[in-house]
């Protein structure tokens, strides 16, 4: 990419620019995050473009968008800006209690939601000057999250993950029937009155199939889907008011049912554990910074 022809009038503070542009999409948001302004940054990504050869970003009604050339140049750019953090941390080691640094989570709503509590309990405490910023990354694009560096670090369970990546399981959790207090399922858990009754389903898609209806198909079953919703907090309020069953991770609902006033119930059916693990690259871990973030998401859950 720098061949000893460029290196020599390339300038490498552009590097930590193109990281910034790639991972917030917006060059005024990039900016803010690189404390420049908005005509500094259009100006060295003017400068980049000709290094590169290439447009690298394109306007669009929202920000701007990474070309193909920029996304193929992300891991390598992302693997030199972590090589020399990795040198400049040996001379002023990483102190969390002193760090002002943002980090970047990339977690389902219904993680989150329990991981995000007792994560900020101990960052106030022992890292009051650090920031985070929570995406919303499903199983699908956590890879790509963290092969162009939006993500630091994701929380997704995922089976498996490509060698590049570290990756360690934070909690297990299964799947529970959530309803109202007194709901008649819950008096009367069977597989009939469960394929009964009307349900709501959680789909960032909006596809009102889910990987229960399958389960039921291979038993012969089928359900009514009545609502689909793309997150699971919404889906806790909207239960909270209705008769409707939806399945939802324990773990949720154990940290967060007794306030909207729902209760859970085992499925009438075989449901499988799955795992959450924090997965981030390889080369990320040089950084410091990100070495004691995955460390910490393991230790607060």
């Amino acid at each position: 990419m720098l061949n000893d022809v460029h290196l020599g009038h390339a300038d490498l503070n552009l590097l930590p620019l193109f990281e910034a542009v790639l991972a917030e999409r917006h060059v005024g948001k990039a900016a803010r995050r690189l404390h420049l302004t908005p005509s500094a940054v259009s100006h060295g990504l003017n400068r980049l473009r000709l290094l590169l050869n290439d447009p690298l970003f394109l306007r669009t009604p929202k920000g701007v968008a990474p070309t193909a050339r920029a996304v193929e140049l992300a891991e390598p750019i992302a693997d030199i800006l972590a090589r020399v953090r990795r040198v400049v941390a040996t001379a002023e080691p990483f102190d969390p209690a002193r760090s002002e640094r943002r980090f970047t989570i990339g977690a389902p709503d219904a993680v989150a939601a329990v991981l995000m509590p007792p994560l900020l309990r101990e960052i106030q405490r022992i890292a009051p000057g650090i920031d985070l910023r929570l995406r919303h990354v499903l199983r699908d694009t956590a890879v790509a999250e963290l092969d162009s560096r939006i993500a630091d670090v994701v929380i997704v369970p995922l089976d498996e993950i490509p060698a590049r990546f570290v990756h360690k399981v934070v909690f297990e959790d299964d799947l529970v029937i959530a309803s109202r207090p007194g709901h008649p399922f819950a008096k009367t858990p069977t597989l009939d009155r469960y394929c009964g009754m009307n349900h709501l389903a959680i789909s960032i898609t909006g596809e009102s199939r889910v990987p229960i209806d399958d389960l039921l198909a291979r038993e012969g079953r089928s359900r009514r889907v009545a609502l689909t919703v793309p997150n699971f907090m919404l889906a806790l309020a909207l239960l909270a008011e209705s008769d409707l069953l939806a399945a939802l991770p324990r773990g949720l609902l154990a940290m967060h049912g007794a306030h909207f006033g729902l209760i859970g119930t085992p499925a009438p059916f075989p449901m499988r554990q799955f795992q959450w693990r924090a997965i981030a690259p390889k080369v990320a871990m040089m950084d410091a910074g990100v070495e004691w973030l995955y460390g910490l998401l393991g230790r607060v859950v």
